[in-house]
């Protein structure tokens, strides 16, 4: 694809944290608008450095990140937040309004939308995530998973081009896993979700990147990497038992 349609490009990012820990050491990856990418590893492998840094979370480091041509960096923050939104591993984090309505308005309504266009948006973004009912309810009195799509749907009323998502199926029930998967389905946008999560990595992402010890060690269709025993052993990735991914693939 043309670099056009490259709606999000990493080059050589390397990143350290205060304390010395060096978290990744020359990140290089491209997905193009549409694309649906699980980003895999193991525990420590960088994956949530990794995603802070596309949309400014963290910064600081070697190498650049650029959404739809635009550098990441404090003067773009603003609108670079907008294009890509990231949906934390718990939704508590993102949820502290008195009521589901008001936080899925709260990102839009600080960029000024006001009004109808508000109330369109919000109303939008809950419909997208089956949520719409729930408006009026305060968070605290969904469910786990009701919460997690709420939490989704705070940044879909963002309008972004890019959804990044931490562990989105860690603590649902099989029900709440299922209904996430159908409203992540159902999305045009490109999607990165990080996951260690492999069944759902190859129901919802057509390509995987695997990352190890702060550097993409591979990138592929998703099918073909989990069907790669030595790969999956050599950093630590396991199937559930029993789970045959050229039978699940299809």
């Amino acid at each position: 694809m043309s670099a056009a349609e490259r709606v999000l490009e990493v080059e050589g990012l390397a990143f350290a944290y205060p304390d010395g820990h060096q978290a990744l050491f020359g990140v290089d990856l491209r997905l193009h608008r549409g694309e649906r990418v699980a980003l895999l590893g193991p525990n420590g492998a960088g994956k949530t450095t990794l995603a802070l840094h596309l949309n400014g979370i963290l910064s600081g480091g070697a190498g650049q990140v650029r959404v739809a041509g635009l550098p990441v960096e404090k003067r773009t923050l603003k609108e670079v937040r907008r294009r890509v939104g990231l949906v934390f591993q718990d939704p508590d984090d993102q949820l502290f309004m008195p009521t589901v309505a008001e936080d899925v308005a709260f990102g839009p309504a600080n960029l000024g939308v006001r009004g109808h266009d508000l109330e369109h948006r919000v109303h939008e973004a809950l419909r997208r995530v089956g949520m719409e009912a729930h408006a009026d309810r305060p968070p605290s009195h969904l469910s786990y998973g009701q919460r997690r799509r709420v939490a989704v749907a705070t940044v879909l009323a963002m309008e972004p081009e890019v959804l990044v998502l931490d562990e989105p199926s860690s603590n649902l029930d099989p029900a709440s896993r299922r209904e996430l998967a159908e409203v992540l389905l159902s999305l045009d946008l490109t999607l990165l979700m990080v996951t260690h999560d492999l069944p759902y990595a190859l129901e919802l992402c057509p390509r995987a990147l695997v990352l190890d010890g702060g550097v993409v060690v591979a990138d592929g269709p998703t099918r073909d990497l989990l069907c790669d025993d030595a790969l999956l052993r050599a950093h630590r990735l396991e199937l559930p038992f029993g789970f045959d991914p050229v039978r699940a693939g299809r």
